[in-house]
């Protein structure tokens, strides 16, 4: 078990980690979530002894290893720049580490076999990097990590530099790379929200050097402990709405009305933000549609159309399944789904929200 407590770590005057505390399981992979600049990679770097830390401590099981050095960590990092020994072999490239290790014959070529085979380099294991794709080098660089066993691995947002089909590809075989590693806390960091839901068993949202909330995938996404959560965890961006709730009616600033579900019949009266998301606004062409909006942009995403509109409540954006010629400029109708809606406070804090799995 690797537990981390109150890392603060700052230099000339700039804050890169505040009070950071986590305890993390051996066997899991831990997901970091956050925009640039949140802080995901100083926390990694701070586990690896890359950091200096101001204060806090660092253990692993028993062990204290805050003031360890680097070489005594016993931690990997694969980077999204991932570097390979360009004059060696795939198989040298992944054998390296275990050498310093001091393992040799048949411990040694066993290992190697293994993580090869299980990053699907095989066939490969004979040249040398540049003679391989972008995604093949990426897959070298985690063979190598993961052939040491190291009882921390970190993976610094390592499918950034690579195109869209490749991320999809490796992603979808992140699951069973990492199947087998019970003796290993992993850190996987990113800022794509697909990858943090698809591949976290725990996902720590951090925002300016702070872990805002952790939790299930579906935890965090469904009940975000605050607006700014709400931001960081949804793409398209969530929708957030001024209103006012009178006697089991919300009116937005439009002068609409939304009848208020039974996961937020109980809000007394007074002002809040409701949060919709992107997926949960309908086109409606009825005239007792929620809101009128005017298309301000359109984007289209795969098989989806995005829009991004102006509304007398404030801007909304919609996500609507396949694509559509709407015209910027144009008017547009939107249903809001109440059944989805999640209720903030004046101060950003989620009161209620559907519960977790609810359609």
């Amino acid at each position: 078990m690797l537990e981390i407590k109150n890392l603060f770590a700052s230099s000339q005057g700039e804050s890169y980690l505040e009070d950071v505390s986590f305890t993390a399981e051996a066997g899991k992979i831990y997901v970091l979530m956050g925009r640039t600049g949140a802080g995901k990679t100083s926390f990694m770097r701070a586990i690896g002894g890359l950091l200096p830390l101001d204060s806090g401590s660092i253990h692993f099981g028993d062990e204290e290893i805050t003031s360890t050095p680097v070489w005594k960590r016993d931690a990997a990092i694969v980077y999204q720049q991932f570097i390979n020994y360009p004059n060696k072999t795939v198989r040298q490239n992944v054998e390296f580490p275990l050498r310093k290790l001091g393992l040799k014959g048949s411990e040694l070529n066993d290992r190697v076999d293994l993580y090869i085979s299980k990053v699907g380099l095989t066939e490969f294991a004979k040249r040398r990097p540049s003679q391989l794709s972008g995604g093949q080098q990426q897959r070298v660089a985690l063979a190598r990590s993961l052939a040491r066993q190291s009882r921390i691995l970190m993976l610094d947002e390592p499918l950034m530099n690579l195109d869209f089909k490749l991320r999809e590809q490796l992603r979808e075989e992140f699951l069973d790379l990492f199947s087998g590693e019970s003796q290993t806390v992993t850190f996987y960091a990113t800022t794509e929200i697909t990858e943090a839901m698809m591949l976290g068993y725990e996902v720590l949202v951090m925002h300016e050097g702070k872990i805002l909330q952790s939790g299930t995938p579906d935890e965090v996404f469904e009940r975000p402990k605050n607006t700014l959560v709400a931001g960081i965890i949804n793409d398209p961006p969530i929708t957030l709405l001024d209103v006012t709730v009178v006697d089991g009616v919300a009116s937005l600033r439009s002068g609409s009305k939304i009848s208020l579900p039974d996961h937020l019949s109980t809000l007394p009266a007074g002002d809040y933000m409701f949060g919709i998301r992107a997926n949960d606004l309908e086109p409606s062409s009825s005239s007792d549609a929620t809101q009128e909006c005017t298309i301000s942009f359109v984007e289209l995403s795969g098989s989806e159309t995005v829009l991004y509109l102006n509304s007398a409540s404030g801007d909304m954006v919609a996500q609507i399944e396949g694509i559509h010629d709407f015209a910027v400029g144009s008017t547009l109708h939107l249903r809001i789904r109440p059944e989805r809606l999640l209720a903030f406070n004046s101060s950003g804090d989620l009161l209620t929200a559907p519960r977790v799995g609810a359609k």
